[in-house]
């Protein structure tokens, strides 16, 4: 059997609202949101009382799903620093394409994004840079030149 589609990429926040402002202001559209709890997302989690807050969202094609999951319960985790470099090892980045990475990285700084490294072009295919989102995850964007 062959997977279907990749249906979406869970990143867990702090700050519910904080995050779901910076991704609508990379542009994406508030899917949904609800609140889960109860036995089988405990089952899942292999985590005991799991009250957690979840707010889909979509990119602008319908293509691309990104979870936002703020836990209730039990308390977040944190790690030791949530600002390590991209060659970290685990999830390195989410990418989106953009229509000009100037305009979004200017949008996303009023959110608190911070800028990794600089934009850089690649060839005459793309213009590319990192920004450090919410939880500290790495967002990759591009910008096609062709």
């Amino acid at each position: 059997m062959t997977i279907k589609r990749m249906d979406h990429v869970s990143i867990v926040v702090d700050d519910l609202p904080t995050a779901q402002a910076f991704f609508t202001s990379l542009g994406l559209a508030l899917e949904g949101e609800t609140a889960v709890e109860g036995p089988w997302v405990d089952r899942i989690n292999g985590l005991e009382n799991v009250q957690v807050d979840i707010v889909m969202m979509r990119t602008p094609d319908g293509h691309g799903r990104l979870e936002l999951t703020k836990f209730r319960n039990p308390r977040l985790v944190e790690i030791e620093s949530a600002n390590e470099p991209p060659n970290t090892l685990g999830l390195r980045s989410v990418m989106f394409t953009v229509e000009s990475v100037d305009d979004t990285v200017a949008r996303l700084r009023a959110h608190g994004a911070e800028l990794i490294g600089e934009v850089a072009q690649y060839e005459d295919k793309y213009r590319l840079c990192y920004v450090r989102g919410p939880a500290g995850i790495i967002v990759a964007l591009a910008e096609e030149l062709f």
